[in-house]
């Protein structure tokens, strides 16, 4: 008897392990290692491996190749409503940026707008040999100065452009005071629609040795992602980058938008 009760704590345990890193993985930014979802559960990560492993088996869990992380995956929807639709853009663009890299030889990234910034979904900067950054997944880019930023700000609706502007401005850094300038903001918009990309050339106070040019990625009106080409900014202008490898990206993005159209008919 003592043996039966026994295994079915164990199994009740595991169920409660499980969901415990389902719930972890939902709150966090993009992807984590096995090493950070043991910190924040407080599970061996020999457990946590062999969870993820199972998770991964049963399709709720995939790891990125990027940077070995694991994040959810589009099954968890049929479970609750915390699947966020940026993860399934992910698992979608993820094959096609390798075969972006092949053509454009620098790293690219997928962002997704998450409150007031741009966050790294996936990148192949880990694959990339001009890539000076190994580890981006999760990394927050700012709105106002990078070109992934750029680019959902002047391609989102403006009821959406209207709210980000008043969610900047009550911010305690460069960023409040760039939203406070409306003619700026304006030219902006401005510029990067009449251009049709976003871009970044050296701009970015944590990142002045680089360069970067965006495009939006669409359903109907809505933004929901951008894709993110980056470059050491002496080797071109942002000009020639644009001649260059625009054409190339468009495609990827094509692509990632056919595949979306499905989920949103259903």
């Amino acid at each position: 008897m003592a043996a039966e009760r026994d295994t079915d704590y164990k199994t009740v345990r595991g169920l409660t392990r499980g969901l415990a890193l389902l719930n972890t993985l939902n709150r966090l930014d993009g992807g984590a290692s096995v090493g950070k979802l043991a910190e924040l559960t407080g599970l061996h990560r020999t457990t946590v491996r062999r969870l993820l492993e199972t998770l991964q088996e049963e399709g709720y869990v995939r790891r990125s190749e990027s940077d070995d992380s694991f994040r959810l995956s589009l099954k968890v929807r049929e479970l609750s409503e915390g699947f966020r639709d940026e993860q399934w853009i992910s698992a979608l663009a993820a094959p096609l940026l390798g075969e972006l890299l092949q053509e454009v030889l620098w790293p690219t990234d997928i962002c997704t707008l998450d409150v007031d910034a741009m966050v790294i979904r996936e990148t192949t900067h880990r694959f990339s040999r001009l890539s000076f950054h190994r580890s981006m997944v999760g990394r927050r880019l700012p709105l106002l100065m990078t070109a992934t930023g750029r680019a959902y700000f002047a391609f989102c609706p403006d009821a959406e452009r209207e709210e980000l502007i008043e969610l900047l401005r009550t911010r305690d850094d460069e960023q409040a005071v760039l939203a406070q300038n409306r003619r700026l903001l304006d030219r902006l918009v401005e510029h990067t629609r009449q251009r049709g990309y976003g871009e970044n050339y050296a701009h970015w106070g944590d990142e002045r040795k680089i360069a970067a040019i965006a495009l939006p990625i669409r359903q109907g009106e809505q933004v929901l992602g951008c894709l993110n080409l980056v470059y050491i900014a002496k080797a071109m202008p942002i000009e020639e980058a644009a001649n260059r490898y625009l054409s190339a990206m468009r495609r990827v993005i094509g692509t990632i938008e056919a595949g979306l159209l499905p989920d949103s008919a259903t």
